[in-house]
């Protein structure tokens, strides 16, 4: 292995993942054992502390794979797009019943009873993953035994038609450094649950979204955009929801923000730079 990204690779001075033994260096290697998330948003930390960084979040359902457990803290790699932290241990359980559905919108409720009046228990956000285990006009019943609206729901082999219409369900909702649901969201998080939702396979930060999506336009040339291209800066990403506005989560306003992208340009320049690349998934 020519490198290690401690962002992808469970590896440590005294632990690693058994893939990466040539990388290892003497430390012990460890299968790790599947786990389900069971919290509606699983923080992921750069160390085993509340207070932390932020890196990234998983959404209830989301497999992952736990190589270590100490103190209440699960050193651990989510499947869904390899990154590594360390997460509560309590907020882990066995993997149960394959999920079948997706939340599909923004946010909703998991009640105790099929009734609107009942009183939510937990809130879900998109993306995360249930299995359903019956259905009626109104409510799915979940296979844990609770209750969703079944329209908030879509199966797993449906996708959102339109990646930057989930994104633009997202607006005014706060940043949050590492956060990727509707209670707040970093830019590449915004990029990754909008394309997740349409079915495409999209790693977490701006330099490897920026590596791997879709093909390079001239960055030169801001009057050919069209709505869905993506405009990145070193370390940070835009959608563009037309040919001149720029949706972006973004630390300035605290938000996610609709903008002229000529003035998104000339503010970043001031302070991060110039544009580094623009990419067009199609």
């Amino acid at each position: 292995m020519n490198s290690v990204d401690r962002r992808l690779h469970a590896i440590r001075p005294d632990l690693a993942d058994t893939r990466l033994s040539e990388a290892a260096s003497g430390a012990r290697l460890v299968e790790g054992e599947r786990r389900e998330v069971a919290a509606p948003l699983l923080s992921l930390h750069r160390e085993p502390r509340f207070d932390a960084g932020l890196d990234t979040q998983a959404l209830m359902g989301e497999y992952v794979r736990v190589f270590d457990v100490q103190e209440g803290w699960a050193w651990l790699q989510l499947e869904s797009d390899g990154y590594v932290g360390y997460a509560a241990q309590d907020d882990l359980i066995a993997i149960g019943r394959a999920a079948t559905h997706r939340v599909s919108v923004p946010s909703t409720f998991m009640f105790p009873a099929p009734d609107i009046k009942s009183q939510p228990t937990v809130t879900l956000t998109m993306n995360a993953r249930v299995a359903v285990a019956g259905q009626n006009e109104r409510f799915a019943h979940l296979a844990n035994g609770r209750f969703v609206v079944a329209s908030h729901l879509a199966p797993l082999s449906e996708s959102a038609p339109d990646f930057v219409a989930v994104a633009e369900a997202y607006r005014h909702v706060p940043y949050l450094w590492g956060g990727k649901s509707v209670f707040g969201l970093d830019c590449s998080g915004l990029v990754q649950l909008s394309l997740q939702a349409s079915g495409i396979v999209c790693p977490r930060d701006t330099d490897m979204q920026e590596a791997s999506l879709g093909h390079r336009l001239p960055k030169d040339d801001l009057g050919s955009l069209r709505r869905g291209d993506l405009v990145f800066w070193d370390g940070h990403v835009g959608i563009m929801s037309d040919e001149r506005m720029l949706l972006h989560a973004n630390g300035h306003f605290m938000q996610v923000t609709l903008e002229p992208l000529r003035s998104a340009v000339e503010r970043i320049a001031r302070r991060h730079g110039q544009i580094t690349s623009i990419k067009r998934l199609e």
